[in-house]
């Protein structure tokens, strides 16, 4: 890789960064919007499933997953069986979150393998993550500049394809990450995305406050300079995707609109927060849209393959 944010980050700073994560979910809406809103959308794909195995591209701490392994361990119908490939840069935080993951779901009773992969998914082959017969799969993978986690854009859509998941859920932030364009373009586009995020934070969070003061200077900032000064995943030496969902409609994949229980979910999230007025939630085309006074900041959306069984 040609960024030195690219090779690096993943590598030596992730910790720094999965806490600067943290810090982001604990004083904004914006990661729970995506945590609930995909939770929501595979749990209905899994509905009536008795083993489902969930692939996380990028699981880091795993926050998304005790929510979702709550409501399953709880079902009428009793719990499935559960499996989950967690993928990231550092084997050793993976093998830490997989045991915390385990450890969450024994004390709720739900039958749980974790499965570990250093690698990303666009570099490995449908024979590393294998399939177990009647097994209902779904794909996860939250959209961010601070790296990239995918690898390959045209190689990771190919193996989707070759997995066939029941659901695949996507969170994109909405800001072009390729092609990487002209500085100017970065320039604009970036100013005016992580202008609306500072302002998202400065009307509930004071200018001292750690929290704010860990998600401008250890999320924001890393993700801007990737962004704008080394041109984002687009100049990691891959091809990169301008809009993931545009790529999966274009590809065999069909888009399963986000259900009215995704749009109670991320409204219940927004009345947690002083500043509701200020954000603007928008449901359309089979999405759902977080943003702050009329800007969108981050998309959901839930595709399935033809051939999932």
């Amino acid at each position: 890789m040609n960024s030195w944010l690219g090779t690096c980050a993943p590598l030596t700073n992730h910790r720094a960064l999965h806490a600067a994560f943290q810090a982001f979910n604990n004083v904004s809406p914006f990661i729970k919007f995506a945590h609930f809103t995909s939770n929501q959308a595979i749990l209905e794909a899994f509905q009536r499933r008795s083993h489902v195995h969930i692939i996380d591209l990028d699981v880091m701490q795993g926050l998304q997953w005790p929510a979702l392994f709550h409501i399953l361990a709880t079902r009428a119908e009793g719990p499935p069986q559960v499996r989950m490939t967690g993928m990231g840069s550092s084997m050793d935080l993976l093998v830490e979150t997989g045991r915390q993951l385990s450890s969450f779901a024994r004390r709720l009773g739900l039958p749980f393998e974790f499965h570990p992969i250093a690698r990303k998914f666009g570099d490995v082959d449908a024979s590393m993550v294998p399939l177990r017969r009647g097994e209902t799969l779904a794909v996860h993978w939250m959209q961010h500049s601070l790296y990239d986690a995918v690898g390959t854009d045209w190689k990771a859509v190919r193996l989707l394809e070759e997995l066939a998941p029941r659901v695949v859920t996507l969170v994109e932030q909405d800001v072009a990450h390729g092609p990487a364009g002209s500085f100017l373009d970065r320039f604009v586009g970036s100013l005016h995305y992580y202008s609306t995020l500072f302002d998202s934070l400065g009307a509930f969070l004071a200018p001292d406050d750690p929290g704010r003061h860990k998600v401008e200077h250890d999320l924001f900032f890393r993700e801007i300079n990737n962004v704008v000064a080394i041109g984002g995943p687009g100049r990691s030496g891959e091809e990169k995707f301008k809009h993931w969902r545009r790529e999966l409609a274009r590809s065999s994949f069909l888009q399963v609109p986000m259900s009215g229980n995704s749009m109670a979910q991320a409204q219940l999230i927004l009345n947690m927060f002083p500043s509701v007025h200020g954000y603007s939630l928008v449901q359309g085309d089979g999405t759902l849209r977080l943003g702050w006074k009329d800007t969108g900041l981050f998309t959901a959306s839930a595709w399935t393959s033809p051939a999932s069984s």
